[in-house]
């Protein structure tokens, strides 16, 4: 085929055109990813300025409260000597039991439905049923808790029944969250074990959990910030708004602090209003150091799983 000064300068001019309309995509772009990034950057602010707010207003309302007879006192109706020790025996009993209950049975699922179930219709609906319950309301669980483990079980309005209603409430975010990290370990870490000789379990025990740990760890962080802060269910199975005393078994009567919390931000006087504040400080500051603390854990695994 010859090729006529007519076609030459029509390539020219296609190719021209193809550039220009390259540049101005390009251009539209980079003003779409400016306007997303401004948007984002002031949604960010936006919620950072609220949360300063909400802690300075907090933090100036209730530290005037905080001593150590607030944090060794039982509560009472007078504010002056009220104070949280048997809600933070009760919070700490609680979440501690919901943290061996959860993540024996959350970890277990995960490492059995993503490691060595069969993949048939009944892992199917097992996955689609837990996927579904990870958005159900906390006040649902609440009230299955008081059918299940405080009447049918015979628990009682008790430290176990609440334990066991915000363990079964984190279940399913464990689960998926240590699954997902399950699914970030390479194939071929699996593949050498079983090339070596190992069984399927001894590869998953081995290897395949370790390489995963630090994302199991951050389920489980972000699933028991959740139980430490929930009020509402533990309310549905009977937690008290004022306990005197403190348990001396698993199946006593029990109180939270957002339960006191609760309680003392109801209250029409100011005092109490200040105490309610002090103790959301604490319960801040436990979250924070109950979270600082795994995630050291989890920067040490990371570190040691290096590959």
């Amino acid at each position: 085929m010859s090729t006529t000064p007519e076609n030459i300068s029509g390539t020219t001019i296609h190719e021209a055109e193809l550039e220009t309309s390259f540049k101005d995509n390009l251009a539209r772009r980079r003003v779409e990813a400016a306007i997303f990034k401004a948007v984002i950057l002031l949604a960010t602010f936006f919620a950072m300025a609220i949360l300063a707010t909400l802690v300075w207003r907090i933090s100036a309302q209730g530290w005037a409260w905080l001593n150590w007879n607030f944090m060794t006192s039982f509560p009472s109706r007078v504010a002056a000597r009220a104070g949280i020790l048997s809600a933070l025996v009760g919070s700490a009993t609680i979440i501690l039991l919901t943290v061996v209950f959860a993540v024996m049975l959350g970890v277990g699922a995960a490492i059995y439905l993503e490691e060595l179930s069969p993949k048939n219709k009944l892992s199917q609906f097992i996955e689609l049923n837990i996927s579904n319950l990870s958005g159900v309301p906390s006040l649902v669980y609440g009230m299955l808790g008081l059918a299940v483990f405080v009447r049918l079980l015979g628990f009682g309005r008790s430290i176990m029944a609440a334990a066991c209603t915000l363990a079964m409430m984190i279940l399913p975010i464990i689960i998926i969250s240590s699954r997902e990290a399950l699914r970030t370990v390479p194939p071929s870490i699996r593949l050498a074990a079983l090339a070596l000789g190992a069984t399927k379990w001894q590869t998953t025990w081995h290897h395949v959990i370790p390489a995963a740990s630090p994302g199991i760890l951050t389920g489980i962080i972000l699933a028991v910030s959740r139980a430490m802060g929930e009020a509402a269910p533990l309310i549905m199975v009977g937690g008290v708004t004022y306990i005197a005393f403190l348990p001396n078994s698993l199946f006593d009567s029990f109180t939270t602090l957002p339960i006191q919390i609760f309680n003392w931000a109801g209250r029409p006087q100011e005092e109490f209003q200040a105490i309610a504040a002090a103790a959301i400080i604490v319960l801040v500051a436990l979250v924070l150091v109950t979270n600082g603390v795994a995630i050291l854990i989890r920067a040490r695994l990371e570190n040691r799983n290096r590959w």
